[in-house]
Order: structure tokens, then sequence, then C-alpha cells
């Protein structure tokens, strides 16, 4: 047996990660292209001033992944690209260029998911206060509704916002990621208030351009499994999860701490309400929040979307949740995130269990240390590995509730957010040099499970 029949087989990708174009036919700037020219904020300086040069080669991208069978992209549009002071009037070129892009993926076969914010927020609005200003969410939703009513029912599938997790946790709270800001729980409740604002009045405009249009969001955050599979899932691991707990945050979640969590963006767009959580630092502050904007924030999704690469194992004994120590050696990827494939049988079932939505896991992946071989192809049997035994853990889980699909990150090598160009993430190879591409095994191999629908794990 394989996935569902309607299972979703997909990849991604974010704007500023691959198309370079950084000041072409009008774009603006954006904190990601203020940050990474700024010394010592990226691996080696690197900038995404080129990337992928995905701003011209696009066809060339959706070529080959057309040749593999792949035909779900989910991608995002830079805000900057689109409005280059974030509001006003929007740039032509740059809405001619995201037409071109959805037009060219259907033209394959190839279904358009549009992420609407993958972290490059225009720097005209970031040096009027970015996250922290009500007015940047206002100008999010002239943005969201002028792309819909653009992109008409050529496209009819919408991530609002990817992570407000990292947006907040890395650029704000811990600075290692655009804007670079290092500021406290109140302010930085305040960017968090205003990304669900911004998703809400996204929503509201989406759904007045296309009343087709699905709807989704793109979360991450800490989260606990166990070593084995249940029918049931226990409450204790609920509490780990959804309750600021030191339990629930494993290695690498460090520098977010307490906002590394799923349950404070799910739960105000799900069900309208903050969580009750009094671990958390922003607990008393949510207790402020006006019902009317409550209101604004809780436009119920008609998906989710769940970024997972790892997770943290507990044990439970008599109602107790314990962490797990890793064992000397664990594996893990190249960045040094743990390998950890049952996250994905339980992460699925924990959000679905807790919020009643239909689940797609859009990211997960990791990063290897590729190069071209003297036979000049790119062997990964890693991510092979990788892959295969995260997905048999997602099939076991799709048996269990409605999971929709599938995107791997990331359908190229692209620029790595501010560990530069070290990381590769793709199921192509680019050689920045040149800009040539090369399918890897792992997209070969990728190939395979969409075209027997996952009955060849």
């Amino acid at each position: 047996m394989g996935f569902p029949a309607d299972f979703i087989w997909g990849a991604a990708s974010a704007s500023y990660q691959i198309e370079g174009g950084a000041a072409e036919d009008g774009k603006g700037p954006s904190i990601w292209d203020t940050f990474s020219r700024t010394p010592g904020k990226t691996f080696d300086g690197d900038t995404g001033d080129t990337a992928c040069d995905a701003y011209h080669r696009f066809e060339e991208d959706l070529d080959l992944m057309a040749s593999l069978g792949i035909r779900h992209y989910r991608f995002s549009i830079s805000w900057p690209r689109v409005f280059p002071q974030g509001t006003g009037e929007p740039n032509e070129a740059g809405l001619k260029y995201y037409e071109a892009v959805t037009d060219a993926c259907l033209a394959r076969g190839i279904k358009p998911w549009i992420t609407l914010y993958h972290w490059d927020l225009p720097q005209a609005l970031e040096d009027k206060g970015g996250w922290e200003s009500r007015e940047t969410a206002l100008a999010f939703a002239q943005y969201a509704g002028t792309v819909a009513r653009r992109l008409g029912r050529r496209a009819d599938r919408y991530f609002t916002l990817n992570e407000p997790q990292c947006v907040v946790g890395l650029g704000y709270i811990s600075g290692s990621h655009a804007p670079g800001k290092r500021i406290g729980p109140e302010r930085a409740f305040a960017c968090w208030h205003h990304l669900l604002l911004a998703h809400g009045l996204a929503s509201a405009e989406i759904r007045k351009a296309n009343p087709a249009a699905g709807i989704g969001v793109a979360s991450t955050g800490a989260l606990c499994y166990l070593d084995h599979h249940q029918d049931e899932i226990p409450q204790a691991l609920k509490d780990a999860v959804f309750y600021t707990n030191p339990a629930a945050v494993g290695e690498g979640s460090e520098e977010f701490g307490w906002s590394f969590t799923h349950q404070w963006f799910l739960d105000p767009v799900c069900t309208g309400a903050y969580p009750e959580d009094p671990a958390s630092p922003w607990y008393a502050l949510s207790k402020e929040v006006s019902p009317e904007d409550m209101r604004i924030i809780g436009q119920r999704p008609d998906l989710i979307g769940l970024n997972i690469y790892n997770g943290h194992e507990v044990e439970i004994r008599d109602g107790v949740v314990s962490s797990v120590r890793k064992y000397p050696g664990y594996p893990r990827t190249a960045l040094k995130w743990p390998v950890t494939p049952p996250v994905l049988y339980w992460g699925p079932r924990l959000i679905h269990d807790r919020y009643g939505l239909p689940v797609v896991i859009s990211e997960n992946g990791l990063s290897c240390n590729d190069i071209i071989f003297l036979d000049g192809k790119v062997h990964d049997p890693e991510r092979e590995d990788f892959l295969h035994r995260y997905l048999l853990e997602l099939k076991a889980a799709a048996k269990q509730m409605p999971l929709a699909g599938y995107f791997h990150w990331s359908l190229t090598d692209n620029f790595e957010w501010n560990q530069g160009y070290r990381e590769r993430f793709g199921l192509i190879y680019v050689d920045y040099r040149t800009q040539q591409r090369i399918v890897k095994d792992s997209a070969r191999w990728y190939a395979s499970v969409i075209a027997s629908n996952g009955e060849n794990l």
C-alpha cells in the first residue's frame, strides 16, 4: 500500500534564497539584502544578490522539476519585488514575473502553491518599525490582496506566513537572522501579534479576491516523539508539546527558546485565542489583546503546513514525560541537526489531533556535503537514506489521520540564510560559479517514490 490516492508530492523554495535579481526591474531592498551585506552576519559574507539566478532561470528549473514528475511547487513571492516600498503602488514588473512563474508551472502540469511571506520584509517597512509596527500588518494585507487578484484562479493555494517562530525568534530575539535585532519579550510579542494580524487580514483579502482559494499557514516548532508507534496519543505527550516546556526543546532550539512553539501560532489562527500557557513570558501580554484583534487573527485556515526537520525523543513513565538523552555519536546532518525520523509520525498526528485540520508537510529535508564526483554526477546516499526513513514514518502517520501531502525542502540548492552557500538542501545541485544544474541521485530516487505513490518505500 502507498499513500492516499490524492496525496500531494512536491518541492519547495523561497524567493530570497533562489531568485537573485536583487535590484532588477524596480525591486526594492529587503531586510535580507541589508542583513546579508552587513559584515559578519552571514557565512563568508555571502549574499542573495545572485543566489540561483532563478529570476532568469526559473523555466530551466521547472523543466527539471517536470522531468522528475514533481507536480506541486511551493514557492514564495518577494514582497519588495511587488511593492518596493512595502506599500503604495505595486511594481508592474514584479507582478509580471510572478505571473510568468505561475503560468510556466501550469504549462508543465505543475500546481503552484504560493507562500506570501518567507522572511524578505521590505526594508522600507523595517525602517518604520518592521513587525513591531501594526502598520506592517496592514501593508501585508494590501500586498496579499494585490497578488491574489493578479494571479486570479491560476493560483488557488496560499500559505500566508512561513515560520513566524523563526521570524521573531531569530530575527528579533537572538538576532541571528534579519533584521538582526535583540529585543525583550514585550517588544517581541508585539512582532508576533502583528504577524498574526497579518495572517488574518491577508486571509480575508485572498478570500475576497478568490473565494475558491485554499489558505494555509506554515508552522514550525519544538516537537516531542516516542520511539514507537501507537494508536492512542498519550495526554502527557500532548502536554509536553503544546506548553512551554524544556522537555519539548531539543538540540538546536536553544536560541529560540520559548518562542519556538506551535501553539502560540496555531492556537490563535485556528481557534481565535492565545494558548493557556502560563510558563510563557507572553502569557500575561496575551491577556491584554482586544477581542476585535482576536477576531481578525482567527481566520481558520483550510490546512496546516508543518516544516519538520527533527524532534526530541521523550519517554513517559507513570504519566510523567522526561527527555531521552541522545547517545554518543547520534546521527546528524551536515548542518548538525539531529536525524530523528519518528518525528514525522508523531508530529503531524499531534497537530491534527489538536486542531482537526488536514496537514501537509510543507518542508522536510536535510543539508548534505554534496560534491560533483569525477563522473560529473552528484551522489548523495545520505539524502536518500534520510528521506527513506522519514517517509516511512510519514506513511505510517497517513494511516492514522488525513495527511494531504509532502513538500521536499528544497528543489534546488540555495542561499541558506545566515549559513550562506555552505549548506546544500536541494534535490538539484547548483554550481554557483556557472549556475549549472545537476540532478542529484536523491532526486531520481524521490521521482521513483512519487511514481509509485510511496508503494516502493
